[in-house]
């Protein structure tokens, strides 16, 4: 591979060519740099894997974006998916353009882009409730929408909040935590406290949600394998004109009573083929948290299969 900027090939490489390390690492090619010019050998799978992810890596340095060591596993990962391989569209944030890192993720932003209503079923780390966010962000700025709307179960207070200490922000905020963490990733802390403040940004306990239709709003329910099935319903029935809605949980986390069935499993029986309504499907090749994390819910995963088997 010859480049045309060395510039941007001091980037691509890293320091001390960290950067190709790493794609020698994922890739098993090998990797021999001199200048502009990069030399790779290996079998011709291995080859090809590691020649298109250097290839995006480059073309995203040209767009004016970083490399991170997320962007070079998401960049192998495309290139491993086959001739489909290619760039996740982006997602344009105040703070941050956010980016698919694996198929199944693009996937999933395809989805919430062409429907009104997407379940997205994964495991923890796969992007479920980050990219879900990062998508009603992007509306909200762009005047798509008016308000986005975030809602999870608070199932270990039984849902009686009344119980809990405080005024109703600080009752709910421990079980929205994940939904607060991913908005500071993408809105200025001031924002997110004035557009609170204003109501575009609203924290809506699950409990509290009955008898309200959702209107010109982005609307996330979190964790929605705690709810029940008559929760899971009443939600669902909120969507109004020009709304859209996004479901997240994992059906293998439920905090629920053993005896009590998951509103999101009971959603996923009942409504597969309505029209309008997509379904999606992140697995443990989703998650981009720690390395170590996909190994764990392999881990899991195998051993109930082979209690169930």
């Amino acid at each position: 591979m010859t480049f045309d900027n060395n510039a941007l090939v001091a980037v691509l490489y890293g320091n001390h060519d960290r950067n190709l390390v790493r794609i020698e690492q994922l890739t098993n090619a090998q990797l021999s740099a001199r200048g502009n010019q990069l030399a790779i050998t290996g079998t011709p799978d291995d080859a090809a894997m590691a020649q298109k992810a250097i290839a995006s890596l480059y073309e995203r340095l040209k767009r004016g974006l970083s490399i991170e060591s997320a962007d070079i596993d998401a960049a192998v990962r495309f290139a491993r998916s086959g001739p489909e391989g290619g760039d996740a569209e982006s997602i344009r944030t105040r703070k941050r353009t956010i980016q698919a890192r694996t198929p199944g993720q693009r996937g999933y932003l395809a989805a919430l882009r062409e429907r009104d209503m997407v379940f997205a079923l994964g495991p923890a780390g796969s992007g479920k409730t980050y990219l879900a966010v990062a998508m009603g962000v992007s509306l909200l700025l762009a005047g798509k929408v008016e308000r986005i709307v975030l809602s999870r179960p608070a199932v270990e207070a039984g849902e009686r909040l009344g119980f809990l200490p405080g005024d109703m922000k600080e009752k709910i905020d421990p079980y929205l935590r994940p939904l607060y963490d991913a908005l500071h990733d993408m809105i200025p802390a001031e924002q997110i406290a004035h557009r609170m403040e204003s109501g575009e940004i609203e924290i809506a306990p699950l409990a509290f949600m009955r008898g309200r239709t959702l209107a010109h709003c982005y609307v996330i329910l979190d964790e929605a394998q705690n709810t029940t099935p008559m929760q899971m319903r009443m939600f669902l029935t909120r969507l109004g004109e020009g709304s859209r809605m996004v479901i997240t949980g994992d059906p293998s986390q439920t905090d629920l009573p053993n005896n009590q069935k998951s509103g999101l499993n009971d959603a996923v029986e009942t409504l597969t083929n309505v029209e309008g309504v997509r379904f999606v499907r992140l697995t443990s090749q989703d998650v981009v948290r720690h390395d170590l994390v996909t190994r764990i819910v392999d881990a899991y995963d195998a051993r109930d299969k082979q209690a169930k088997g």
